[in-house]
């Protein structure tokens, strides 16, 4: 069953086209990779399907467990939060001086359900609330492995750590679908090794299906179980990693490179 089916997403800017009808699903409980050069579209597309864009056409369908599905293009980002999408970006984009902590429990937000009224008269319920954020954070941090840092500020963490942080708040508002933009970017080939068996380890934990965007060819044909390839704004490919990398016009796209590598 597709958790998200896109259907000829189609995004311009002014007399630009950044996205040509490229179609794309992710089943459930699957990992998908959207892979292509530099300037593909790839980020463009990510945004149409987050709500940070409203595609000039196509649909945005997503099937969220147990709910009928539902077009979504045009909603906002953070009413896509809430239907259980949830992303992480290309650059990090942690609260650097707030605790590790403290930027978990801010993705817990969008799963509160007491409003203002709980927020300024803070009876029981808030207060029980509050208390229920603060562990499932910390229960969070654990299944993500980042307690040793819970009360250090986001900005002191090594990269790598970072990087898994910005995971673990996409994890707290609970979603169904995770959508990883470049989450190897910058990271030296032992952290890229302990990404790939986190993903793999939420995958089986949270029954969350996972989107990716990435350059690094070995996490993706590591990990990915269906790959679309783009270039100037088109699908040119899809296919599982075998069948990508034999792909002639895939290796065009990349310059002759070995995309095995």
């Amino acid at each position: 069953m597709g958790v998200l089916e896109v259907k000829d997403l189609t995004m311009d800017f002014g007399g630009l086209r950044a996205v040509d009808h490229v179609s794309l699903e992710v089943n459930d409980g699957e990992i998908v990779a959207l892979i292509g050069p530099n300037g593909a579209g790839k980020t463009t597309f990510f945004n149409c399907v987050t709500g940070v864009y409203n595609p000039t056409e196509g649909q945005v369908q997503i099937t969220a467990p147990g709910k009928a599905s539902e077009e979504i293009q045009g909603t906002q980002p953070h009413k896509v939060t809430e239907k259980g999408l949830a992303r992480t970006f290309q650059n990090i984009r942690l609260f650097q001086n707030m605790t590790v902590l403290e930027n978990v429990m801010i993705g817990r937000h969008s799963r509160l359900k007491s409003g203002i009224a709980g927020a300024v008269f803070r009876g029981k319920k808030t207060r029980a609330e509050e208390q229920q954020v603060l562990f499932d954070s910390y229960e969070i941090l654990k299944k993500i492995g980042l307690t040793r840092w819970v009360n250090e500020q986001a900005k002191n963490l090594p990269y790598g750590e970072q990087r898994r942080l910005e995971i673990a708040r996409a994890l707290a508002t609970e979603p169904f679908l995770l959508l990883l933009d470049e989450p190897a970017a910058g990271m030296n080939p032992q952290e890229t090794h302990s990404l790939v068996d986190l993903i793999l380890r939420l995958r089986e934990m949270e029954k969350i299906s996972v989107l990716l965007i990435e350059h690094d060819m070995s996490l993706v044909m590591s990990l990915s179980e269906k790959i679309y390839v783009m270039d100037y704004g088109k699908q040119i490919a899809v296919g599982t990693p075998a069948e990508v990398k034999k792909d002639p016009i895939v290796i065009k796209a990349y310059l002759g490179e070995d995309i095995d590598a």
